[in-house]
C-alpha cells in the first residue's frame, strides 16, 4: 500500500517573477514533501524591484478554487498570503469554518517595494474574522504592529504582541518573524498556550529576502499538514527560510528571490557528490595497475564539489578520507568519500569554479612531461603557473597559493578552465598536475585516457 502525501492548499497571489506568493508557496510544499493546492486571489505583474499592476480575482473565484479543491482533496493545511481585500477574506473564513481546515495567515498587508496588498476594510475583517480562526498567525514585525495597534521594535516587544494576537485578537498561536528586529541574530517569537519561544539564527548578511515571509508560512503549513506541533513546525520553517536565504536566486535588479528548494537540492546534491568520488575511486582501484606510477609523493586525491550556487568552502567538497596511495602493484583509498577530507584540491576546484560552474571535479597526478605531452596530444588543454612568481602577500595568506595559481593558469588559457594545471614545484613543494572535469568521475576518465596513451607511447 502506497503512503498517503499530505496535502496543503496555499490562499494567495500569483507572483510574475516567482520569487514570492503562490509560486514560492508550491517550491515550499514541494521542498518538504507535500502536494500543493491552489486558490488564486490575484495575478500580480511585478519584478524583484516592484509591482507594476494587480489583477484582482473576484471572491466568487477564489470560493471556488477552495471548494474544487476540498471536494477531492484531503486538505491537511491552508495558509494564507495576498488576501486583496475583505470580500476575500471572508471567503476564507467561510471555508475555513465549514471544513476545519488548520489555518496559517501570512498576514501580507505591504510588498517590500511599498505596495498595498490588502486594502483598510480587508485589514478589520482579517482581524475581526480570520485571525480567530487561525492555528498560527505569523506577521513580521511592522505587520504585527499594524496588526495589534503596538511598537515592534525589540524581542520584548514582539512578545507582547504575539500574546495580543492569541489572547486578544484569538488566534491559537503566534510567531512574531525576527528579520526586522535589530540584532545580531534574526530572533522569532512564538506565544502558544500562555508560553514564549524563542527560535534564534545568526542574521545572513547580503542574502536574498523576496518571498521570506511566504517560504515561512508555507513551511510552518506544510509542516503543521505533515503532523508536527506547533513548536516543531516553527523550529523547521526557521531552518528552511534560513537555509533559502542564505542560497538565494541571485537574479533580477531588486530584491533577489529566496530558494526553497535549497532545503532538498543541497542534501541532493551532498549525496550526488559523495557517490561521484566512490565511482571515481571504483574507477581508480579497478586500474591501479595503470595509475599506481602516476601517484605523487604526498598520495592521490579525488574531489567533487556540490554545485557553484551551494558551494561555499572546502566542507563542501567531498574527496576521501585519507587520500589514495599505492597498493602492491596498484592503488587503494584509505578511508571512505568524506566532505572536507581535502584542503589542496578541494581549493583548486573552488577556484575553477568561479570561472567555470561546470567544472567540479579533480584528480591529482604525479608531474612528468610525459604526462603532459601526452595529455596534450590527446587534444586535452593544458596550463600552468609557477610557484617562484607567487607575489609575497599571496604567499603570506593561508591556503592562498593554490587558488592564485589556478587563477593564473586559467588566465593563461585565455579565461578557460583547462583540462591540465600543473606547476613544476619550488624550495620544499612537490611538482604536481591536476586534472579537472565535470566531477571526480570524469578527472578520473581523463586520467584514464592519458595513462593509457602513456603505455602505448613507450
Amino acid at each position: 500500500m502506497r503512503a498517503k502525501v499530505p496535502a496543503a492548499l496555499t490562499v494567495a497571489g500569483s507572483d510574475s517573477g516567482g520569487g514570492a506568493g503562490i509560486e514560492a508557496d508550491i517550491k515550499t510544499f514541494a521542498a518538504l514533501g507535500v502536494h500543493g493546492l491552489v486558490a488564486i486571489t490575484a495575478v500580480t505583474a511585478q519584478n524583484t524591484f516592484s509591482i507594476k499592476s494587480t489583477y484582482v480575482m473576484p471572491a466568487e473565484a477564489v470560493r471556488a478554487q477552495i471548494e474544487a479543491v476540498a471536494e477531492d482533496f484531503e486538505v491537511s493545511a491552508v495558509k494564507t498570503g495576498m488576501l486583496c481585500n475583505a470580500e476575500i477574506v471572508r471567503v476564507v473564513a467561510d471555508a475555513v469554518r465549514r471544513h476545519g481546515f488548520p489555518l496559517v495567515i501570512d498576514p501580507v498587508l505591504k510588498s517590500k517595494s511599498g505596495a498595498t496588498l490588502l486594502s483598510e476594510d480587508g485589514v478589520n475583517a482579517l482581524i475581526k474574522e480570520l485571525i480567530p480562526l487561525a492555528k498560527v498567525v505569523t506577521p513580521n514585525a511592522p505587520e504585527a504592529g499594524r496588526l495589534t495597534g503596538l511598537k515592534v521594535g525589540s524581542v520584548e516587544e514582539a512578545k507582547e504582541a504575539a500574546r495580543v494576537l492569541v489572547e486578544e485578537l484569538g488566534a491559537e498561536a503566534a510567531v512574531i518573524k525576527g528579520g526586522h528586529l535589530s540584532g545580531p541574530e534574526a530572533v522569532d517569537v512564538l506565544y502558544h498556550r500562555g508560553r514564549f519561544k524563542e527560535f534564534k539564527a545568526p542574521r545572513i548578511e547580503g542574502g536574498c529576502t523576496h518571498g521570506t515571509g511566504c517560504v515561512f508560512s508555507a513551511a510552518m503549513a506544510a509542516c503543521l499538514a505533515k503532523g508536527l506541533s506547533i513548536e516543531d513546525s516553527v523550529k523547521v520553517a526557521k531552518e528552511v527560510v534560513t537555509t533559502a536565504i542564505r542560497y538565494g536566486t541571485r537574479v533580477g535588479r531588486g530584491h533577489c528571490p529566496v530558494n526553497p528548494s535549497a532545503w532538498v537540492d543541497i542534501p541532493a546534491e551532498r549525496w550526488r557528490a559523495v557517490a561521484a568520488v566512490a565511482k571515481a575511486v571504483e574507477i581508480l582501484e579497478e586500474r591501479g595497475e595503470l595509475v599506481n606510477p602516476l601517484v605523487p609523493e604526498v598520495q592521490m586525491n579525488v574531489v567533487t564539489a556540490i554545485p557553484a550556487r551551494y558551494a561555499r568552502g572546502v566542507h563542501d567538497v567531498a574527496a576521501v578520507k585519507g587520500r589514495v596511495v599505492r597498493y602492491g602493484k596498484g592503488v587503494r583509498a584509505v578511508g571512505p568519500p568524506e566532505f572536507g577530507a581535502s584542503s589542496h584540491l578541494a581549493r583548486a576546484v573552488l577556484k575553477a569554479m568561479e570561472f567555470d560552474p561546470s567544472v567540479r571535479g579533480a584528480v591529482n597526478v604525479r608531474f612528468s612531461e610525459e604526462f603532459i605531452k601526452a595529455a596534450q596530444a590527446l587534444g586535452l588543454t593544458c596550463s600552468y603557473y609557477d610557484r617562484s612568481e607567487e607575489p609575497e602577500e599571496v604567499k603570506a595568506r593561508e591556503g592562498a597559493t593554490i587558488p592564485w595559481g589556478v587563477e593564473t593558469a586559467v588566465k593563461r588559457a585565455g579565461g578557460r578552465v583547462p583540462d591540465i594545471v600543473f606547476h613544476r614545484g619550488d624550495v620544499g613543494k612537490e611538482p604536481m598536475i591536476n586534472v579537472f572535469g565535470l566531477d571526480a568521475v570524469d578527472a578520473v576518465r581523463k586520467l584514464i585516457r592519458v595513462a593509457e596513451a602513456m603505455r602505448r607511447g613507450r
